[in-house]
C-alpha cells in the first residue's frame, strides 16, 4: 500500500518547481491532488502535467486560484472538498520574490511578497480548518525558507514573510492538536529549479562550498518530507521546522 492511499492533498502554487515537484511526489504516494495555479501564462502548463499524471492512474486536478485572495482560497477549499469529499493534506506552497536592497525596495515589492507569501498560508489555513476539525484529522504543511531562519541581504520582504510562517506553524499546532490537526513547516535550503538554472555557474560554485553535503537540493528532496508529514509515519510530529538544506548554516 502507498504511504498516502485514500487520502486528499491541496497543494497551493503546484504547477513549476518545489510544487510541481510535490505534487507529484504526493500523486506517486497513492493521494488525489488538487494543486493551483494563479496566472494565466501557467494554464496550458497546469493542464498538461494534470493529464500526464492522471494518464499514469493517478487522481489528480489543476485549479486556478488566488491563494493571497481571502474569498478564492474558500471557493478553492469548496470546490476540492465538493470534488473528493474531504482534505487530508495541504501544502501552503505558493511563493514568490519580489528582491530590492532596502534603500531601492517599494512598498509594492514588500506587499506583492507578503500577500502570496504569508496571507495566502493564512487564507488556506483558515478556511481548511473547518473540513479537518469535522473529519477531525489532517497535516497543514507550509513551506518557508532557510532565508527566514539566516536572513538574506536584498530579501527582507522574503526573509519576513518565511520567518513569519515558522509562528504561524507553531501557533496553529497549538490551537488545534487536541482535534488532531498537525501543522508542520518546511525550511529549504538552495534547491534546484527554473530559477537556479539560471545563475552564473561561479555563483553555483559558491553555494556549493558553503553547502556541507556538496549538492544543491531537488524538488523531490523536499517532496520526499511532504509525503513524510502528510503520512501517518508522523501522527506525533507537529509544530516542527523541518530544514532541507544539506547542512547549510547549521
Amino acid at each position: 500500500m502507498k504511504l498516502l492511499e485514500n487520502k486528499v492533498a491541496l497543494v497551493t502554487g503546484g504547477s513549476r518547481g518545489i510544487g510541481e515537484a510535490i505534487v507529484r511526489m504526493l500523486a506517486a504516494q497513492g493521494a488525489k491532488v488538487a494543486f493551483t495555479y494563479v496566472s494565466e501564462s501557467s494554464a496550458a502548463k497546469s493542464d498538461e502535467l494534470a493529464t500526464e499524471l492522471t494518464q499514469t492512474g493517478a487522481t489528480v486536478q489543476a485549479l486556478r486560484s488566488d491563494a493571497g485572495d481571502f474569498a478564492a482560497a474558500e471557493k478553492l477549499i469548496s470546490d476540492v472538498v465538493k470534488l473528493w469529499g474531504r482534505i487530508d493534506i495541504l501544502v501552503n506552497n505558493a511563493g514568490i520574490t519580489r528582491d530590492a536592497l532596502m534603500l531601492r525596495m517599494t512598498e509594492k515589492h514588500w506587499d506583492d511578497v507578503m500577500h502570496t507569501n504569508l496571507k495566502s498560508v493564512f487564507n488556506l489555513t483558515k478556511h481548511v480548518l473547518r473540513p479537518m476539525l469535522k473529519q477531525k484529522s489532517g497535516s497543514i504543511i507550509n513551506i518557508s525558507s532557510v532565508v527566514g531562519v539566516f536572513g538574506n541581504a536584498g530579501q527582507a520582504n522574503y526573509a519576513a514573510s518565511k520567518a513569519g510562517i515558522f509562528g504561524f506553524t507553531k501557533s496553529i499546532a497549538k490551537e488545534v492538536g487536541s482535534r488532531n490537526i498537525r501543522c508542520n513547516a518546511i525550511a529549504p535550503g538552495y534547491i534546484e529549479t527554473e530559477m537556479t538554472q539560471v545563475l552564473d555557474e561561479k555563483v553555483k560554485e559558491s553555494f556549493m562550498k558553503s553547502i556541507p553535503l556538496g549538492r544543491m537540493g531537488t524538488g523531490a528532496d523536499v517532496a520526499n518530507a511532504c509525503v513524510y508529514l502528510g503520512s501517518d509515519m508522523s501522527l506525533y510530529v507537529s509544530g516542527q521546522i523541518l530544514s532541507i538544506c544539506g547542512a547549510l548554516n547549521c
